[in-house]
């Protein structure tokens, strides 16, 4: 993919820098490395996986210092093996020491993500179904973590509340049923905005098609013959999502029913973070 203009993500790079850095910078650098020294890092994967972060991990380094001289060895989206060099750093032993810890936080978790997704990604292979990802993001972080999943292969659902409308359980609830949501949505919305809405049986799935106007329908919590008979009731009139209890072993029996579309929160809320280290 191509990657994300750098100034989007920079404010919260900025953001974890102060963090580590304020108020009085790096006093154990200070004190102990001649402010003279140079060096040559290496960022090294120590398992397999598919990497993610190395932008991110660049801007780290360079916002402490842009003299230092980053070269990526391992592109964003592919994978590597254990032991690999993905990033070497050179210049300023101080200012390596000062982003070493934000870069490796940002890309271990993105490369964590990007594991995880691509793993479930493999599942649905010889299916047309495609892995997406969900609001269930760390705050502050979700430009991080959805791109992440993009490396890993999954497709990004909304990124917030405004760029789709998503009518869930509780908004039928407050609103009078799903009626009255589809007409409200279709009398509301612009050209541009596609409408989804959640069913948790076939009874309302039946009925959402019946009424129509919504572009997505999704499935929420449904079992695998559930799912099956969901797809043959729609014939394709609709775009369907299955979510809920979408875990890794579970995901090749729920694409082979025929579903476009499998959103697991688990992408991004239980991604274990990749093992790297950076070695002078």
């Amino acid at each position: 993919m191509t990657p994300l203009p750098d100034f989007l993500l920079e404010p919260v790079i900025r953001a974890a820098l102060m963090e580590d850095l304020s108020p009085m910078g790096d006093v154990t650098t200070r004190a102990v490395v001649p402010a003279a020294t140079r060096y040559e890092a290496r960022v090294n994967a120590r398992e397999e996986g598919v990497v993610s972060g190395m932008q991110v991990a660049t801007l780290a380094f360079r916002l402490v210092d842009p003299t230092l001289v980053v070269t990526t060895h391992v592109a964003d989206g592919h994978p590597c093996g254990k032991g690999q060099c993905l990033m070497t750093i050179s210049g300023s032993a101080a200012s390596i020491l000062m982003g070493e810890r934000v870069a490796l936080n940002f890309a271990g978790r993105m490369t964590g993500i990007a594991s995880l997704t691509a793993s479930f990604v493999a599942q649905t292979r010889g299916t047309k179904t495609r892995i997406t990802c969900t609001r269930k993001t760390t705050p502050g972080l979700r430009l991080i973590e959805k791109t992440a999943v993009a490396h890993g292969g999954g497709s990004n659902h909304r990124f917030g509340l405004s760029d789709a409308i998503l009518i869930k359980d509780n908004h039928i609830a407050a609103a009078g049923g799903i009626r009255a949501v589809l007409e409200a949505a279709k009398a509301a919305r612009s050209h541009m905005m596609r409408v989804e809405l959640e069913v948790d049986s076939l009874d309302q799935l039946d009925q959402a098609l019946s009424i129509g106007g919504a572009d997505v329908i999704l499935l929420d919590n449904m079992d695998t013959p559930t799912l099956r008979e969901a797809v043959a009731l729609t014939h394709s009139r609709v775009v369907l999502e299955a979510s809920g209890n979408m875990r890794l072993e579970r995901i090749a029996e729920v694409a082979a029913t025929g579903v476009d579309y499998i959103s697991s929160g688990a992408l991004t809320h239980s991604a274990r973070t990749f093992d790297l280290g950076l070695d002078f």
